[in-house]
Parts: C-alpha cells; sequence; structure tokens
C-alpha cells in the first residue's frame, strides 16, 4: 500500500549544503520524498512511500534518512500533531462542523494534547474517535498513518524521560 507522511529534522551545523544533503538523501533511498528545505537549518520530506503497513514505511524512510543524514534530529513525524482545521481537511468537512462536534460530544471528545488559544490533538485519537461513532467513513491508510506517526512521536518524546521518572509515570497512569 502507498502511505504519505511528513518527516522534520533539525539539521546539524556541517549540513548546510542543499545540494549534497539533496544527493545524499537519493543515494540512501529518498527518491519517493519531496525535499524542503525553506527554513534555515530544518529540513521537511515528504515521502510517499510503498510498504505491507504504515509503520513499516516509516520505519524505512526513518532508516534512509539516518543513513543519509546520521547528525540529524528528528523534530516531527507528520501527520499527527492537529487542530480542528486540520482534522476538517482531513475529513473534507469544515471546521464549524468539526468543532459542532466537538462541543456536542464535550464527554466522549478525544481531550487535546495541549490546550491553549489553538488546541492541538494527534489526528489518530480523533480519527479513532470519529471511526467509532460509525458514520464517518475513514480511509484506512490515512488512519494508519495517523497512528504510526503518533507512535513514533510519543517514542521520541519518551526518549526523554529521566528512567526514575519513567518509572514513576508509569505506575500512575497506567
Amino acid at each position: 500500500m502507498e502511505y504519505i507522511f511528513t518527516l522534520k529534522y533539525q539539521l546539524a551545523e556541517l549540513d548546510r549544503n542543499h545540494d549534497e544533503i539533496v544527493e545524499r538523501l537519493a543515494q540512501a533511498g529518498c527518491d519517493d520524498a519531496l525535499i524542503g528545505i525553506g527554513q534555515i537549518g530544518r529540513i521537511a520530506l515528504e515521502f510517499t512511500r510503498e510498504a505491507e503497513t504504515a509503520e513499516l514505511a516509516l520505519i524505512s524512510a526513518l532508516n534512509d534518512v539516518k543513513q543519509a543524514l546520521p547528525t540529524a534530529k528528528l523534530v516531527e513525524a507528520a501527520p499527527d500533531f492537529v487542530g480542528l482545521t486540520d482534522v476538517a481537511i482531513v475529513l473534507g468537512m469544515t471546521r464549524q462542523n468539526m468543532r459542532k462536534l466537538m462541543v456536542s460530544h464535550a464527554a466522549s471528545f478525544p481531550a487535546p494534547i495541549h490546550e491553549g488559544s489553538a488546541a492541538v490533538w494527534h489526528l489518530a485519537d480523533l480519527l479513532l474517535w470519529l471511526e467509532g461513532k460509525g458514520t464517518y467513513q475513514l480511509e484506512q491508510r490515512v488512519v494508519e498513518i495517523a497512528k504510526a506517526t503518533m507512535q513514533i512521536n510519543l517514542a521520541k518524546q519518551a526518549l526523554q524521560l529521566l528512567p526514575r521518572v519513567q518509572r514513576e509515570v508509569r505506575t500512575l497512569v497506567a
């Protein structure tokens, strides 16, 4: 199956030659990615990758980028962090309809991972909630890639936990 996702990286100081970076990525197997270098010190790769599962597509892309840019640090795997407008676009509805769903199902609507002037959710949480309602036809590969990118981002964040904190948190939230 074909999966579309984006990997965003922070580049090391040594990796500033864009032509060289593009060449190294192509040699490492990232020729199925559109490469964006719009922000200084950052790179985004939008992959369209064939694989048996979304997880395999992501892992192979992460491996290929690591081979080409070993000092680059993953910032984010997308699609994952979304606002209501982003979800509405994925579903082909208006933001107002998405907000109406959130308000009318306040008790069961997934809690955001960040609240503020703009709330942010994991796309997978919202898609799974909508799927559970039974009234929305969701493209399964979109659900799969959203779940896989969420797992990558969560794993990346979990690596920053101190072992002592990790043990304590595990007992408190499980």
